[in-house]
């Protein structure tokens, strides 16, 4: 059982995350939110840095919608076979860039409700787009996330969902930025195997460093 935070804390931790990462912003390269869209879903379970060796040649051949939604499935799994889940995202971005021509115009919508209705969409996804693109008050919890929302006692969540819903909850603004400082935090700092404890701003805060090795 690992011990929850206290008011007092999630309120410092809160305070240090902004004045750490206030002006952090995703690693994944786009130009357009088209782009980052698709950065971000081919981003599941592979890392950004592969996703940004990835991306450059799929957008220079499919620079928008329109062209996405006209390729061959065979020629843009080409482009991203090595990315896990290779061949579901690849029908997946497909299907996004023709419901994007046919109920948007062509323009992805910028909304996180709208953007769950577009193929290999989820919750996370659509709410990293907009926390990324406008800003947004929301939360997504991917694995560095869940790692350090757990390790710093302010969620005892099973899934990435409930978790969200805890953060959102106990932190209530400022959400973009505890967002994108948790995952860097989470990518550089407290990693699920040897985390760099003697570097760490928040070391006074930690339950355990033993568990969620994720």
């Amino acid at each position: 059982m690992i011990k929850k935070a206290t008011k007092k804390e999630i309120a410092e931790i809160h305070t240090l995350f902004i004045e750490r990462y206030d002006k952090a912003v995703t690693e994944l390269c786009y130009k357009n939110v088209y782009e980052l869209l698709i950065a971000v879903t081919l981003s599941a379970q592979c890392t950004d840095k592969r996703v940004n060796l990835l991306t450059p040649a799929l957008f220079a051949k499919y620079p928008t919608t329109k062209e996405l939604a006209e390729a061959s499935l065979d020629d843009v799994k080409s482009f991203i076979n090595s990315c896990s889940f290779f061949n579901n995202k690849a029908k997946n971005i497909i299907k996004m860039a023709q419901r994007v021509e046919e109920v948007y115009g062509g323009e992805i919508p910028l909304d996180e409700k709208e953007l769950q209705t577009l193929a290999g969409v989820g919750q996370k996804t659509a709410n990293v787009v907009m926390i990324e693109y406008t800003g947004a008050n929301l939360m997504a919890v991917d694995t560095h996330v869940f790692r350090v929302s757990h390790r710093l006692g302010l969620s005892d969540d099973k899934t990435a969902l409930a978790t969200e819903a805890t953060l959102v909850k106990k932190f209530k603004n400022n959400l973009h930025a505890l967002h994108q400082g948790m995952v860097l935090f989470g990518r550089y700092i407290c990693k699920s195997k040897n985390p760099e404890c003697e570097e760490c701003f928040l070391k006074k805060y930690c339950k355990t460093k033993e568990t969620f090795k994720v």
